[in-house]
């Protein structure tokens, strides 16, 4: 597989105040490249990098490439709209609308004018739901409040409401630290199932999570990119002693 994000020289500033600090690195396409490093140290600003939602923040700057398939997503061509239907977000705390299940699927479907009739329609949201590993749990009450599924459940939801438009990329914010382990096993199958059709990028607090789902971790310290390797070699045999230090619990 080929290189899917391409991110060189980054470095990014809220207003006067330097977050990121001359990132390069490469995103696999259809791998799982997880995110640690301590609180405060850039992951979540270099996630949201990477699909432009740090634009509605006032005051901030963005120095450097950001490629995906080659090109800059900053470029003054780049269509901000259609960028975020390639690349999806899925946050930390889950976020449905306050909508039925099957109208929190559809809403991305139907804003971009993505079905041609009811039958279409009905069709993506159960394949979104069924790639989401939820269709089993809610076929039977689709029609009823998202606010009713558990909190695992409703951050399926969210990731089927993000894989119902059809994207290229995954973004996930620690996406199962507020789920109990059953949910977050689920939570991290899905993910290994998913990088079959997807390139995804995760932030996670979690080194055993780091360890079972991805294929390459990056570590960050304060805005700055230590290491990158593939996982195995990175918690068995880091290159750089900040990050042994920190993935065998000294810091962080």
């Amino acid at each position: 597989m080929g290189t899917k994000i391409s991110i060189s020289h980054l470095n990014f500033f809220y207003g006067k105040s330097q977050a990121l600090f001359d990132i390069s690195l490469k995103i696999p396409e259809q791998e799982v490249m997880a995110f640690v490093g301590p609180s405060g140290c850039g992951k979540s600003t270099f996630l949201r990098v990477l699909n432009r939602m740090n634009d509605t923040i006032p005051n901030v700057r963005v120095e450097g490439k950001v490629k995906i398939d080659g090109n800059d997503i900053y470029s003054p061509k780049t269509d901000v709209v259609s960028l975020r239907r390639r690349v999806g977000m899925v946050f930390q705390k889950s976020n449905p609308f306050p909508k039925s299940i099957f109208e929190n699927v559809a809403y991305g479907i139907r804003i971009n004018r993505m079905h041609s009739g009811k039958p279409d329609l009905e069709a993506r949201v159960e394949k979104a739901l069924k790639d989401a590993a939820l269709w089993d749990e809610v076929k039977d009450r689709l029609g009823t409040s998202a606010f009713g599924l558990s909190g695992g459940q409703q951050q399926r939801l969210c990731i089927a409401r993000a894989l119902a438009v059809r994207p290229e990329v995954i973004l996930m914010d620690e996406p199962a630290s507020a789920l109990d382990p059953i949910a977050t096993q689920k939570i991290e199958e899905l993910v290994v199932q998913l990088k079959k059709k997807y390139t995804i990028a995760i932030v996670t607090h979690n080194m055993q999570q780091a360890a079972r789902i991805s294929d390459k971790t990056a570590f960050f310290m304060l805005g700055k990119l230590i290491e990158v390797n593939p996982t195995e070699k990175m918690f068995t045999n880091p290159d750089d002693k900040l990050t042994e230090d920190y993935i065998t619990g000294r810091f962080g």
